[in-house]
């Protein structure tokens, strides 16, 4: 009797070995089932930032606010008659900013 309980638990080892170990075992599953997980959370954040982008592109080649915008703080432009003032505070330096041309000097009326 002892022998047949023996081989019968031997069985049931056998049996489980593929369950949890085996090619589609839950082991593997659940190591599956987390690569998905990342996978969506990696999609979820490049859909936003495609989303983002899309819309910066239509507002760019509709609008000519956002040109503007990024005229004037990246490239530092500024419109015609316009006065362009920066304040340093202490223990910064002062960015070198494209200035205004200087009129030309005219020499004295005879």
């Amino acid at each position: 009797m002892r022998l047949i309980t023996l081989g019968l638990a031997f069985l049931l080892l056998l049996i489980q070995y593929p369950l949890w170990l085996g090619k589609g075992g839950w082991l593997r599953v659940k190591d599956f089932e987390a690569q998905v997980d990342v996978a969506h959370k990696k999609n979820a954040e490049l859909l936003a930032r495609n989303a983002k982008l899309d819309s910066e592109v239509r507002d760019l080649k509709d609008g000519t606010g956002a040109v503007e915008e990024r005229a004037r703080y990246e490239l530092s432009m500024i419109k015609q008659n316009e006065i362009f003032v920066q304040i340093v505070g202490k223990g910064q330096a002062a960015a070198l900013a494209p200035l205004a041309p200087k009129p030309a000097e005219q020499p004295p009326h005879p």
